[in-house]
């Protein structure tokens, strides 16, 4: 079996939950026996050089980058062929990121080679395949990960049903529909006409992996995306100060940038491996304000068996809403007492560790998705 896999960003990257979602389901191929030819799109952190460490570990046949579109140096050409163009059309130009060379680089890669499936990640890149005379008899697969409409609503001129319409027809395209949580799977699957599969994370178990001492009280693990910065800007003004200032946090991914500088808190904006990390920990917080689909970052704390301390939009996505190994807490005053309750209670936090550990077994342990997707590609 031949497998076409567009996922954009670099799975090399670990500081994202969606770059370990990718990289896992490359694990996954490569446990099958499947070839993989992998496109992306080519960046200042994802250049051939990362490509040829793919190939090399057998993560995929053959990888192609297609070249990075920078608005700032194309802003008239933007303007004549797709800004003015979409306006004119009545289109919705936030699902859609092709440009330019994209789509002939794309099919030239179609009409060198064949393929059983195409797996394209996220809806705005689906334009690929849709209606492309390349694809033929070829088996069509979206990895959606995430509701798009939702993650565009406070954009100017946002309407509800034009955008969600506009989702719904383009997933519609696709012979299988990959979600991320329970939640998407429900929603989906009450408009569309195909195949509608939750995939959930897929997350190596490493509970034996956790250090018997603890170097950290709290790891907090977050990208630089809109609703982690708000997510940060809560914790360290309203919930950081009703904390003990003996609590020894540590903070990774680009989120460091947004944070001020604390004695009690150590910050790394990219690490090589997480593993390291999250064993040394005691218990992660994921404060989230908004924000739709399931929180990698927690299902990651989770397989170190670490509880984790949330906002409710921390356990979105997650099948069971309690006894899962989350405190979830929406005010400050209660978000610190979770954590507090954590640090000094010893018969707590192995109850909520052990909450913890069942879900993921059940939910997101390897061998529990790998089965899952033996049928998706049987």
């Amino acid at each position: 079996m031949r497998i076409l896999y567009f996922y954009p960003e670099n799975p090399l990257l670990p500081n994202q939950g969606n770059n370990s979602r990718a990289n896992a389901l490359l694990h996954y191929f490569k446990s099958r026996s499947i070839e993989v030819d992998l496109v992306g799109v080519e960046t200042s952190v994802y250049s051939y050089e990362s490509i040829k460490e793919m190939e090399e570990r057998n993560l995929i046949r053959r990888g192609y980058l297609l070249k990075e579109f920078i608005l700032r140096k194309n802003k008239l050409k933007y303007s004549l062929f797709y800004s003015i163009p979409n306006k004119i059309l009545g289109r919705i130009k936030h699902f859609s990121r092709i440009r330019f060379t994209h789509q002939s680089d794309f099919n030239s890669i179609l009409k060198s080679n064949q393929y059983d499936y195409i797996i394209i990640s996220y809806a705005y890149w689906a334009g690929f395949v849709i209606d492309n005379p390349y694809v033929k008899n070829t088996k069509l697969c979206i990895d959606t990960h995430d509701f798009l409409t939702s993650q565009f609503q406070n954009l100017k001129g946002f309407n509800l049903g034009k955008y969600f319409q506009k989702e719904i027809e383009i997933l519609n395209r696709f012979d299988k529909i990959f979600v991320i949580s329970a939640e998407e799977n429900y929603l989906f699957s009450q408009f569309l006409k195909k195949e509608v599969i939750t995939l959930s994370h897929i997350i190596e178990n490493k509970f034996s992996k956790v250090s018997s001492s603890k170097k950290y009280d709290l790891i907090y693990v977050a990208s630089s995306n809109s609703h982690n910065i708000d997510g940060a800007n809560w914790f360290f003004k309203e919930v950081y100060p009703l904390l003990n200032k003996k609590l020894k946090i540590l903070v990774i991914g680009k989120i460091c940038n947004y944070i001020s500088d604390f004695d009690n808190v150590d910050k790394l904006d990219f690490v090589e491996n997480l593993d390291d990390y999250y064993s040394d920990s005691k218990i992660a917080i994921c404060p989230m304000l908004s924000g739709t689909g399931l929180k990698i970052k927690v299902v990651e704390a989770l397989s170190f068996g670490l509880p984790v301390v949330c906002n409710v939009r921390g356990v979105d996505g997650m099948v069971n809403k309690t006894n899962n190994g989350c405190l979830v807490a929406n005010v400050p005053r209660e978000f610190a007492a979770d954590i507090e309750l954590l640090i000094n209670n010893e018969k707590v936090y192995s109850e909520i560790s052990n909450y913890g550990k069942d879900y993921f077994a059940n939910n997101n342990d390897r061998e529990t998705c790998y089965n899952i997707i033996d049928a998706i590609f049987k």
